[in-house]
């Protein structure tokens, strides 16, 4: 009976296993499919470009001349000026930032090769000597391997390596722009301090003038001194006024030097002499060729036109990308190890028949504990990817400020060059009205001093705006975009 009874026990017992084996094989097959499936999908996520977190027009919504837009200018055509030309290509040729961002796109695009490379098999050569006991009769034995080996080649199927070729991809084409950013900046910074440096020749000049005026003066006053006609209060007073002007040409001097060495460092070669157009007197801003009038466009077209901005999208795109290398880290990683050659106890029996050897080693590596830092890798990447944006916004913001503040200087410098032109032509002739009633005893020298004081800082204000003005259309051509050229 106990026989009779235990033989449908072993039976069912039999059902059972052979039931559950094709539950494990049906699983064991849906989760090779689910395998096969990952291995053509990425986990990066979408790529979506954030909303511009500007208004559509800029502010006043400028009338838009006719012409080219600024970034399809390129520089010779908008900085006509043939010495002006010429400091720009020496620039080109010997700024030291400049040169820096060209190794670090050739340190980008080698970095990207890495992890490109990191995708396919590593093929080596390999030899290898072992002397050990033996396990049976404890004698020591020799093994000689020679060959071809793969060594633990990570068989990429939820694209962790790509997602990280994509991050350095990325990251290249950013340096990419980061390089045409520094470009248009180093153009721009030259021609500004080429204007800057054409400003301080005419303050310089102007500065002289005003002091070979005043010693007139000191010398004028000092014979209507000697002959009573004046008082030591008068000469005392001219004394200073020309004292005051001897300071501010030392002065007009010294920056006119610094300028220039600022100038130098951008050219990465000493300014020479011809780089500066050779006007007598005054009027060496009003000597130079015009610069063309630029259509400002929309905040949108920023965003195409200008390498800043193209280069923080490009570093979004890399975060973005390291979060699927992140998220591909909770999946089971395959490695495959593997060497093909031959192998002998003795060194001279490697290449003899029936020495061929060969071993393959795949690896599945399943995270099933890590304390958190799988977790952790991928709330990092997110983070970096939310600052990412935030730093491609205020990109965004920051280009359309300074747009803003140009078209704003577009605006109102011209007319308050006017107005402080024609404010130093009304002080001259009242400075020549004020010398000739002096020199006839009806004015007091104090009316003169005046005079010359007023007009000083009229003609000082009359060029220093003009130069602003100048260097607020350099600024507006850079910042929309403009100086790019290969």
């Amino acid at each position: 009976m106990k026989s009779i009874g235990a033989t449908p026990k072993r039976q069912g017992s039999s059902k059972a296993m052979t039931k559950q084996r094709r539950m494990i094989s049906r699983h064991t097959l849906g989760a090779l499919a689910a395998s096969a499936f990952l291995a053509g999908c990425s986990l990066i996520p979408t790529y979506e470009r954030p909303a511009a977190p500007v208004p559509t027009t800029f502010p006043g919504d400028p009338a838009q001349p006719a012409g080219a837009a600024a970034a399809t200018v390129a520089w010779q055509d908008y900085f006509t000026d043939p010495r002006l030309q010429a400091l720009i290509r020496t620039a080109l040729a010997n700024n030291r930032d400049l040169r820096v961002s060209v190794l670090n796109i050739e340190q980008a695009r080698a970095q990207f090769q890495i992890s490109r490379a990191a995708q396919y098999p590593a093929l080596n050569g390999i030899f290898s000597a072992t002397r050990q006991p033996s396990v049976i009769d404890g004698r020591l034995g020799n093994s000689f391997q020679v060959g071809l080996g793969i060594s633990s080649w990570e068989i990429d199927f939820f694209d962790r390596l790509g997602s990280l070729k994509e991050a350095a991809l990325a990251q290249y084409l950013a340096t990419e722009e980061a390089r045409k950013a520094a470009q248009i900046s180093l153009i721009g910074a030259v021609a500004t301090g080429w204007y800057t440096l054409l400003a301080d020749d005419e303050l310089l000049e102007l500065t002289r003038q005003t002091l070979v005026t005043r010693d007139e003066s000191v010398r004028l006053t000092k014979l209507r001194f000697d002959n009573g006609v004046s008082s030591e209060l008068d000469f005392q007073a001219a004394n200073s006024a020309a004292e005051t002007a001897r300071a501010a040409y030392a002065q007009q001097q010294r920056q006119r030097l610094q300028d220039e060495n600022a100038l130098a460092l951008l050219l990465g070669a000493p300014v020479q002499p011809g780089a500066l157009p050779t006007v007598n007197g005054l009027g060496r801003l009003e000597a130079i060729q015009a610069m063309p009038e630029l259509p400002v466009g929309l905040p949108s077209d920023l965003l195409i036109e200008r390498p800043d901005i193209r280069q923080a999208e490009q570093l979004l795109r890399s975060a973005n990308a390291n979060i699927g290398a992140a998220r591909a880290a909770f999946f089971p990683r395959i490695s495959l190890t593997a060497t093909a050659g031959t192998a002998s106890n003795e060194l001279s029996g490697l290449f003899k028949s029936g020495s061929t050897a060969f071993s393959l080693a795949p690896q599945l590596v399943l995270p099933i504990f890590d304390a958190g830092r799988n977790q952790a890798g991928l709330d990092s990447a997110r983070a970096g990817r939310d600052i990412a944006v935030a730093q491609y916004e205020k990109s965004i913001q920051s280009a359309f400020r300074e747009v803003a503040d140009a078209l704003a200087g577009r605006a109102t410098l011209g007319e308050q060059v006017r107005a402080l032109r024609a404010q130093a032509a009304a002080e001259d002739q009242r400075f020549k009205l004020s010398d000739l009633r002096y020199r006839n005893g009806i004015a007091s020298s104090l009316d003169l001093l005046d005079a010359q004081r007023s007009l000083f800082s009229a003609q000082q204000a009359a060029v220093q705006t003009r130069m602003l003005q100048l260097q607020n259309q350099v600024t507006l051509y850079k910042v929309l975009g403009g100086g790019w050229k290969e």
